[in-house]
C-alpha cells in the first residue's frame, strides 16, 4: 500500500460518512413522508452537497501521483473532508421525528450550513493550487471565478435569510457546478 492509498482511506471514510448521512436523510424523509413536511430547497441542497462531496472525492484521485507527503498537506486534505462531512450533517438532522418541518430546519441551520460551505470552498483553493503547484493538475481557466463565486454566494446565504434568494441559489449551485464540471478536466480524471 502506497502513501496515498493509506491516507486516502481516512479521507474516503470521512467523505463516505457525509454521503451516507445525506442518503439516510433522504431515505428517512421518504419513509416519514406522511408525517413530515419536506422542503424542496433543503432537498435540493442535499443533492448539491452529495454532488459536491462526490466531485471532491473524485478529484482527490489526482493526489495518487503525489510522491512526497507532509503532515500539513495531509492536514489540509483531512480538514477539507471534515468540512464536507459537517455540511452533510447540517443539511439533515440526526433524528427526524413525526411532524418535522424541513423548511424551519433549513432556515434555522442556514447560517452554520452556508458558513461551513464557504470555509470548504476556501479550503478548495489551496487544495487545488497545491495540485497545480506540484504538477498533478493544470489549474482550470475558470477555477478562480467558480470558487470565488461560490464563496461569495455561500457567505451571502449564511447572512441573508431571503427565501427567494435561497430558492435561486439552490438551483444556481447545481447548474453552475454541472456547467463548470463539463468545462474542466475533472470530468476526464481517469481517462
Amino acid at each position: 500500500m502506497g502513501v496515498f492509498e493509506y491516507l486516502g482511506v481516512i479521507l474516503s471514510v470521512i467523505m463516505g460518512l457525509g454521503v451516507t448521512h445525506v442518503l439516510a436523510g433522504v431515505s428517512k424523509t421518504i419513509h416519514l413522508r406522511a408525517t413530515v413536511r419536506p422542503y424542496w430547497v433543503q432537498l435540493l441542497w442535499a443533492l448539491n452537497v452529495l454532488v459536491y462531496i462526490v466531485t471532491i472525492w473524485w478529484g482527490m484521485f489526482w493526489w495518487s501521483e503525489q510522491q512526497e507527503w507532509s503532515y500539513f498537506l495531509f492536514l489540509l486534505l483531512i480538514l477539507y473532508a471534515i468540512l464536507l462531512f459537517l455540511a452533510a450533517s447540517l443539511i439533515f438532522p440526526w433524528h427526524i421525528a413525526d411532524g418535522f418541518d424541513f423548511e424551519e430546519h433549513f432556515y434555522h441551520t442556514r447560517p452554520w450550513f452556508f458558513a461551513v460551505l464557504a470555509v470548504a470552498w476556501c479550503m478548495d483553493i489551496p487544495e487545488t493550487m497545491a495540485k497545480s503547484g506540484t504538477g498533478l493538475r493544470e489549474l482550470p481557466d475558470l477555477y478562480l471565478v467558480f470558487a470565488g463565486t461560490q464563496i461569495v454566494l455561500c457567505t451571502v446565504a449564511a447572512i441573508w435569510s431571503s427565501k427567494r434568494f435561497h430558492k435561486f441559489y439552490a438551483v444556481f449551485f447545481l447548474l453552475f457546478t454541472m456547467t463548470y464540471l463539463s468545462l474542466t478536466t475533472l470530468a476526464e480524471i481517469a481517462a
